[in-house]
């Protein structure tokens, strides 16, 4: 495989606006050495765009943290185009639907662990894994789900397997040794991570692809040819020389550590039980001691049990109370850190294991797991920090902390290539509020334009709908009751112009460009707390930010703090913004961006609006409920060999995971 020496950046595009400026700060401060740094830019200023020139400049191995699946896809997308020839990956949870593991004890309920893989998820974290431990040129774009724990990336690469024209091997050798990195052997379908065998000849799909075979042709016990084939046709692609298998799983054990990890385990488990009993406690005492020697035997005779990831501290080789491994860790020592949208992630990733260890505590207490199910675990807030080599906090509205900690090193992108100038932003009494609002909305609908209305409570947002709907304005609510699809009529709806108004609670959330949207109005602006803290009137402004008559509205009796540093924030970007399209006669135009843009799967987590809704379908819940009764029906069915009916059922399953967007 031809790899590229450095990040090469393909585009007809060139920095402009402050972009120049702000890569230039960033790149200076990173050659200099420093540790953390700010990019505070606009919405609308091209972030990404600036990035990426940072990243083909400074050369070093690249992750990208968002805070959802959402934005991470996004911006995924967005790096593959602007570097083609690079390996940009893409690194989130690779499960469609997950239920953990649970104790309720005031119940005394346990709830058993259900989760559903998504196969191309795993894929792509195979990809990314194995990019950034063989190529110095790989932009990783991850949630936050990337600090949860790995496997150990030392084990992870020592297990690879490599073969070359030339090798003697025995096939029988070559193909335990396959099972022992986990692939398996299927000769009748293809998937991905398995092999078939049919006389002197190997076939096996990577698990890092899934539209490509590796064909191994033997002459007695050496290896005579090998063919990448396609996996539709099977014709021939090209002939190498070598290639590399990287284990089917990052949770992969020599067989030596394997016997090791078992002996481990069962020693706790004997220390574990006699403490239980030492306090009386006999109940969790044989409940523990049967679960975990069942387990035992599921991994000595198959490899695996169910929840083995309880007892990934044993084949990792960590000490009680050490941090697991985790993408970070595959990333070499010099390798740069971009944290999207920090103000939200980094809360996220502070949240995340104090979340975690609170559930299995209860799990432990009471006998349903081993002490070891703690350390099965994201990494603590301290320890992400630790694992920090360089890092670009980049946000709209940076917190306090990431300015704290980048000691006042601040780069601004304020001013948009587009020349768009920021919300004019008024401040308005609340006596008359719904007459003056239906004014201005009024006005909107004249011109073609859409609003976004914000209010403190859900109720509030279903009556400020009606009143507007009373008086012949188009509208509707969105609030957390509607589900996935809902949601995505209501915004499909509004772009479209069906609806000239959103009332809503939060509409941040969304993580949508809307350039129909000349009008925000935020209703009771002076109830300071989190939806209208200055962070969030700043963010809600910036929704009008990318249309020519944006506008926002803050209805208010007070004038609260947060409101005046998010008026002055708001009138300082415009005043710079002014003064650069005056100095290069730039007239602002608004934004254009196309209707069918909003469904794909980079902006929304469902890919399309679905024509028709089963009935007594309200919710994901209710789909994933009426899937899983599905999925048993056809298990059923094939084991009676009603081929055929499990065949229906299978594609009714599938049609209800489009739903979901869970293919």
């Amino acid at each position: 495989m031809k790899v590229q020496e450095g990040f090469v950046l393909q585009t007809n595009l060139k920095p402009a606006g402050d972009q120049p400026k702000a890569i230039s700060a960033l790149l200076d401060n990173l050659e200099r050495g420093v540790k953390e740094q700010v990019l505070l830019g606009a919405t609308g200023t091209g972030k990404t765009f600036t990035l990426a020139c940072l990243i083909a400049q400074y050369n070093k191995p690249t992750l990208v943290i968002a805070h959802n699946k959402i934005l991470a896809a996004q911006l995924y997308r967005e790096f593959k185009e602007l570097f083609p020839d690079n390996a940009v990956e893409y690194f989130i949870s690779y499960y469609d639907y997950y239920q953990p593991e649970a104790y309720i004890p005031e119940k005394d309920l346990y709830i058993e662990k259900d989760a559903s893989i998504n196969d191309v998820l795993e894929r792509y974290r195979h990809s990314a894994t194995i990019s950034v431990l063989e190529r110095r040129d790989v932009i990783v774009v991850a949630s936050v789900s990337c600090i949860y724990g790995l496997g150990s990336p030392d084990t992870y690469y020592s297990m690879k397997l490599k073969l070359s024209i030339g090798d003697k091997v025995s096939i029988s050798r070559l193909l335990r040794k396959l099972v022992e990195i986990g692939y398996e052997r299927n000769d009748y379908a293809y998937k991905r991570a398995t092999f078939s065998v049919k006389g002197n000849v190997l076939e096996v799909i990577p698990s890092d692809v899934e539209d490509r075979i590796i064909r191994v042709e033997f002459w007695d016990d050496e290896i005579e040819r090998i063919t990448v084939l396609d996996v539709l046709n099977r014709s021939p692609l090209k002939e190498i020389t070598s290639f590399t298998l990287f284990p089917a799983s990052h949770y992969i054990a020599p067989k030596d550590r394997i016997e090791e990890a078992l002996k481990e385990i069962k020693e706790d488990l004997d220390q574990r039980v006699k403490w239980f009993r030492s306090q009386g406690k006999e109940l969790e005492a044989r409940r523990l001691y049967q679960r975990t020697m069942y387990d035992i035997e599921m991994i000595r005779e198959l490899g695996h049990c169910k929840g083995i990831e309880n007892y990934s501290r044993y084949f990792d080789g960590r000490k009680p109370g050490e941090p697991p491994f985790t993408l970070l860790d595959y990333f070499p020592d010099d390798f740069l850190l971009i944290i999207d949208e920090s103000h939200v992630t980094l809360p996220q990733i502070r949240a995340m294991y104090n979340g975690d260890r609170s559930r299995k505590e209860k799990l432990v207490e009471y006998g349903w797991r081993l002490p070891s199910a703690l350390d099965n675990r994201p990494l603590k807030f301290e320890e992400f920090l630790e694992r920090i080599n360089q890092v670009v906090y980049v946000s709209a509205t940076p917190g306090d902390w990431e300015i704290n900690r980048s000691k006042g090193v601040i780069v601004e992108q304020i001013v948009r290539p587009t020349g768009l100038v920021d919300p004019e932003v008024e401040v308005r009494p609340t006596k008359g509020q719904l007459e003056d609002l239906l004014k201005e909305v009024q006005e909107r609908k004249k011109r073609g334009e859409r609003a976004l209305v914000l209010t403190t409570t859900k109720r509030l947002a279903e009556d400020v709908a009606d009143y507007l709907i009373e008086r012949g304005v188009s509208a509707k609510y969105m609030h957390s009751e509607l589900d996935a699809i809902e949601r995505a009529k209501v915004i499909k709806d509004l772009r479209e112009g069906s609806i000239d108004v959103i009332v809503g609670v939060n509409l941040l959330r969304e993580g949508l460009d809307l350039p129909e949207v000349s009008l925000v109005a935020i209703l009771d602006a002076d109830k300071e707390g989190f939806l209208r803290s200055y962070t969030s009137l700043i963010q809600t402004i910036g929704r009008a930010a990318r249309n020519i008559n944006g506008k926002a509205i803050l209805y208010a009796d007070r004038m609260t703090e947060s409101m005046k540093r998010a008026i002055e924030e708001t009138k300082r970007r415009r005043e710079k913004q002014k003064l650069y399209n005056e100095l290069h006669g730039i007239t602002p135009k608004s934004v254009k961006k196309p209707v069918k843009d909003l469904l794909s799967i980079e902006e929304l987590d469902y890919a399309k609006i679905p024509v028709s809704i089963p009935k007594g379908i309200n919710s994901e819940d209710d789909l994933l409920r009426r899937i899983e009764k599905l999925e048993k029906e056809m298990l059923e069915c094939a084991k009676r060999w009603e081929f055929e009916k499990a065949a229906k059922l299978r594609d009714e399953i599938k049609k209800l995971r489009e739903l979901l967007n869970l293919v």
